[in-house]
């Protein structure tokens, strides 16, 4: 795959109900992250790490999984071209660069840098 699905992100109003549930749920082992409301979910087996965290648009809850990209603005650029709409644009931080988009029905994808 070209471009692997290397994240994951479920979103809602209540992130500490949203992480007792899948906590309890699938057993997943979270972690706050100091000075937001977002918890990582630790990679387990062959899985892959991923968040809980208040919903980037606003609107109330979803689920978003990050792709692996050399040249995020190109994805961003390319997912407008076929009628999608920027969500956020590349924001480069200091471990991670990433962008986000909603496809033409607005499920969010996130796109992360990388090889």
């Amino acid at each position: 795959m070209s471009h692997a699905v290397v994240h994951f992100e479920v979103s809602g109003r209540d992130v500490e109900k949203l992480r007792g549930f899948y906590g309890e749920l699938f057993d997943w082992k979270t972690q706050s992250v100091p000075g937001m409301s977002y918890v990582l979910v630790e990679k387990e087996g062959d899985g892959i790490a991923g968040g809980i965290g208040e919903s980037p648009t606003g609107n109330g809850s979803g689920v978003t999984f990050y792709v692996q990209a050399a040249d995020p603005q190109a994805v961003l650029d390319d997912a407008v071209r076929l009628g999608g709409t920027v969500i956020k644009e590349v924001d480069e931080m200091p471990q991670v660069t990433l962008a986000m988009f909603a496809d033409p029905e607005g499920n969010v994808i996130g796109v992360v840098k990388g090889p």
